[in-house]
């Protein structure tokens, strides 16, 4: 693979699958609003919302690529990126960088309304905030974590936006939930590298000086508690039966992934790569298949 490609980060796409919750979300609450959208229509704004999602994601990797430089080579995987080998120029990549972003933040605001527009923007704000001084989030403990999962609240509103009408805000605890949950596994990482990384894990990671196992273990827990709270709140509020089902295979899931933190021999892989174990695919499958259930099976209010 091409040392450019490799270092966009290209195979992180399946995150920007999330804008598919927000779009499915939106027409779970307005049902009538489906029959507004021929299928070339809805065929073509999802394909536009994901790719619009995935340039802007890839601009954000290529920045984080790039202040990231002096910390990655102190990381056992991160420091065979290509930057750090010296395989490509920064200045071709930044630029590429800088192209992806312009590219996308004009096509939204040519094609899509305000609300889609300032949502990409928002998610390259986000990127922003996290990597690059005087702010770096990624330096302040729970704060990275809370910073970096905020894309996935906003990859929903983009998908929510690409059908929404002006002014139609999702449900918070919707958002909250969802943010909780991308919270809880970029906790569950961070944890990896520093059981796996020890003394070494404030080298790559400078929040990770003022953590400590505990606090990590409490922030997961705390992270999974907000979660199922928002999740049931949701469902409590709008009467949705089938969603007191999928709590109790939630919280299993939440166990999964923390047995997988506390057993893995190494750093954990990325979220999205954690679906090559059978066990994660299938029981991530199934959880999908429930909320399909509820999708069909339940109507708010009743």
């Amino acid at each position: 693979m091409n040392a450019y490609l490799k270092a966009m980060r290209l195979e992180r796409w399946p995150r920007s699958l999330a804008i598919f919750l927000g779009s499915a979300s939106f027409f779970f609450f307005d049902r009538d609003a489906l029959g507004a959208f021929s299928l070339g229509s809805l065929a073509w704004r999802l394909t536009a919302a994901f790719l619009l999602t995935w340039g802007v994601s890839t601009a954000n990797y290529i920045l984080n690529e790039i202040v990231d430089l002096p910390y990655d080579i102190h990381h056992p995987t991160k420091r065979y990126r290509p930057l750090v080998q010296g395989e490509i120029r920064m200045g071709p990549f930044a630029l590429l960088g800088a192209l992806l972003i312009g590219v996308s933040l004009a096509v939204s605001h040519a094609v899509f309304a305000a609300e889609f527009f300032f949502s990409i923007l928002a998610l390259f704000a986000a990127g922003i905030i996290y990597n690059v001084r005087p702010i770096r989030t990624k330096d302040i403990p729970f704060l990275d974590a809370i910073s970096e999962s905020a894309n996935n609240p906003i990859r929903f509103l983009i998908g929510w936006y690409a059908f929404a009408p002006l002014h139609n805000f999702p449900r918070v605890s919707l958002l909250v939930s969802w943010w909780s949950f991308g919270n809880f596994l970029m906790v569950a990482k961070r944890l990896s590298e520093f059981r796996y990384l020890k003394d070494k894990a404030g080298d790559y990671r400078s929040s990770h000086k003022r953590y400590t196992s505990h606090s990590l273990l409490f922030g997961l827990a705390f992270s999974a508690v907000i979660c199922l709270c928002a999740f049931l709140y949701l469902g409590y509020s709008l009467k949705l039966q089938t969603f007191y089902l999928i709590a109790p295979f939630l919280l299993f899931f939440f166990l999964l992934i923390l047995r997988k933190t506390l057993r893995e021999a190494e750093v954990m892989e990325e979220p999205e790569k954690m679906l090559a174990s059978p066990k994660f695919a299938i029981y991530t499958i199934f959880l999908v298949l429930l909320f399909i259930l509820a999708y069909f099976k339940d109507t708010i209010g009743q």
